[in-house]
């Protein structure tokens, strides 16, 4: 009778790394993310929304829906890259820092983009209508899209989550050893500040978009460059 023979001593397997084309990919989600991030502000009409003039000029202008539909493509591919990032360091001591980060940041991008999309959409259809019929009180309107306490709580929270994760990622990029210390820390500088920049003047919120414009892609640049050690 025949016997399989089975080793002794069975060898390890080893642990996949995974594809340096999922890398890049993730990679490329933070550079265009830059690009969202810088158009979001540049693009967005600038007027004294405390008055109704202004409030309507802004409001109604072709480039609000565009301006803040960057946004939210922004805050979307922001956690695709953060899953590369956790891919990247997997097997290091930042691993599950960056785990964490992943999932604070999409928990975070879910919990932004409704209050996004009502700004967008919601806020310019008001101002089509009030345009159309002085009647309409846009500010008391306004008003009742952006402080609904359960959509400010939504919001507020989603930007604290966000602001946790990039910061979890610039820790985790720091321990990694495989990308530049501070790669990372632009990027968590750029998310901490969001929640303050909304009470600075127009030309700080347009500086605050090219801070995160820079960050994203100074992580992006470190990001791809561990694919070439692979």
């Amino acid at each position: 009778m025949a016997f399989l023979a089975i080793p002794a001593h069975p060898s390890p397997q080893r642990v996949k790394e995974p594809p340096i084309s999922r890398i890049r990919v993730g990679a490329a989600a933070f550079a265009a993310a830059a690009v969202m991030f810088v158009l979001y502000p540049a693009l967005r009409p600038w007027h004294d929304e405390s008055t109704a003039a202004g409030a309507l000029a802004a409001m109604s202008a072709g480039t609000w829906v565009p301006a803040h539909t960057f946004a939210m493509i922004g805050f979307i591919l922001v956690p695709l890259g953060l899953l590369a990032l956790a891919q990247a360091v997997a097997g290091t001591r930042a691993g599950r820092t960056a785990v964490t980060a992943f999932v604070t940041g999409a928990v975070g991008a879910g919990l932004v983009l409704p209050y996004y999309g009502a700004e967008a959409f919601g806020l310019h259809a008001i101002a089509t209508q009030a345009a159309a019929n002085p009647q309409i009180d846009i500010l008391a309107m306004a008003d009742q899209v952006r402080f609904d306490p359960v959509a400010g709580t939504s919001f507020l929270a989603g930007l604290l989550a966000l602001g946790v994760s990039a910061a979890l990622a610039a820790a985790a990029v720091w321990r990694s050893g495989l990308m530049s210390k501070l790669s990372g820390v632009p990027f968590a500088l750029g998310f901490l500040l969001f929640l303050p920049q909304f009470f600075a003047a127009a030309a700080i919120r347009i500086g605050h978009g090219a801070l995160v414009g820079v960050g994203l892609l100074w992580l992006a640049t470190a990001l791809w460059r561990t694919t070439s050690t692979r």
